[in-house]
């Protein structure tokens, strides 16, 4: 037999053979559904398939609420609830009793100065009750003689002027004792200074054998902050959503449980020019757990009763800080529009603040459907 003989006969045997396959192959393709066939227009935000059925559609509802603004704030001290600590007395501290951060009572004894101005004091003092002692006497004397006729009017009057004036010497410099922080009967090289009020140290400008300039320095800076601020920035496009005098809800990033209650009580008049911003500021009363620099969000209630549209969480796209929609466009068709959502409703349900109107169909999974679109 030839070659080519052989070849035409191995041909006819194995005919069948990839028929019967064929035949089987195409029994599966009939028995399996067909694919949802996914086309993209408009680079990407319109999106069509053949099979629409397979994706549930839920209806966009809607609901009356009021208008909210969310931002992010920073605790700050009531600056009107700041006590700085002053001293009068210059000199060099010997005994450190407090640091910054300590809570301290009224009364309580923060450092020791030792100063030469209590030595200056105490001499001016001292000068001055001799001069009021010998006015004194003079003055004793000249009455006497007065008396007798043996002076006149007039240096009976001159006595009585100097001894008087003696006298406010002495009540002046035993001051400036006590404000130097001395007792005029007992005069001590070391002045003691203590709080003026209680609260937490939220400043110190002294160290231990540091340097205390008097008057001008303020070692400490006492704060009360029982009530405090919370600073926010808000857009100048925001500003008629607030106003003095309307609430805020407060929540701790450190304490998102917590909840606490706030009170508009001023609006810069000033924006900033590079963020056009302006600060809101928010008196808030602290339970204890606030501490200066926290950071916070402060929610504000608008008075406004607004329109909104809800709609399933899950028909929501969360991609790259953007949040979108799948609506259904007709003929096939979905189109994908970013939304701005609000507050996060019960029963998994989404307030939209804009984007999409109630009445609008949007695909129940937003995810399933993205990731059929991307195969």
């Amino acid at each position: 037999m030839t070659p080519s003989r052989l070849i035409l006969v191995l041909a006819v045997a194995i005919a069948p053979v990839f028929a019967g396959c064929n035949r089987g192959r195409g029994n599966a393709a009939e028995e399996a559904p067909p694919p949802a066939h996914v086309e993209h227009e408009q680079e990407g935000s319109v999106i069509r398939v053949d099979h629409p059925e397979r994706f549930q559609l839920a209806t966009a509802t809607s609901q009356n609420s009021t208008s909210e603004l969310v931002l992010t704030g920073v605790v700050a001290p009531d600056i009107s609830r700041n006590v700085p600590v002053i001293t009068l007395a210059s000199g060099r501290v010997v005994d450190l009793h407090a640091r910054l951060g300590d809570t301290v009572k009224k009364g309580q004894l923060l450092l020791r100065v030792r100063s030469t101005d209590v030595s200056g004091a105490f001499s001016d003092y001292r000068k001055a009750v001799a001069d009021e002692t010998l006015a004194r006497t003079q003055l004793e004397r000249a009455k006497e003689l007065y008396g007798h006729g043996a002076v006149s009017l007039n240096d009976f009057q001159v006595a009585q002027d100097a001894e008087a004036k003696a006298k406010v010497d002495v009540e002046t410099s035993a001051e400036h004792l006590r404000l130097l922080g001395n007792d005029p009967e007992k005069p001590n090289g070391i002045v003691d200074i203590y709080a003026p009020v209680s609260g937490v140290i939220t400043d110190q400008q002294v160290t231990s054998a540091g340097g205390v300039q008097g008057l001008g320095s303020n070692p400490f800076t006492i704060s009360d902050l029982s009530q405090v601020w919370v600073l926010c920035d808000v857009h100048e496009n925001d500003l008629p959503k607030v106003r003095v005098g309307d609430s805020a809800k407060i929540r701790l990033n450190a304490y998102p449980e917590q909840v606490l209650s706030g009170k508009i009580g001023n609006i810069g008049a000033i924006l900033d020019p590079n963020i056009r911003t302006a600060k809101v500021r928010v008196e808030v009363r602290n339970p204890g757990l606030i501490r200066l620099g926290m950071f916070v969000t402060a929610t504000f209630q608008g008075q406004k009763q607004e329109v909104r549209t809800v709609i399933p969480a899950t028909a929501i796209l969360h991609l790259r800080d953007r949040d979108s929609v799948f609506v259904a466009a007709g003929d096939n068709k979905f189109q994908r529009v970013e939304i701005v959502i609000g507050r996060t409703l019960p029963e998994n349900m989404q307030e939209v603040i804009s984007g999409i109107k109630p009445g609008v169909q949007v695909i129940q999974n937003a995810l399933a459907f993205q990731n059929t679109a991307e195969q």
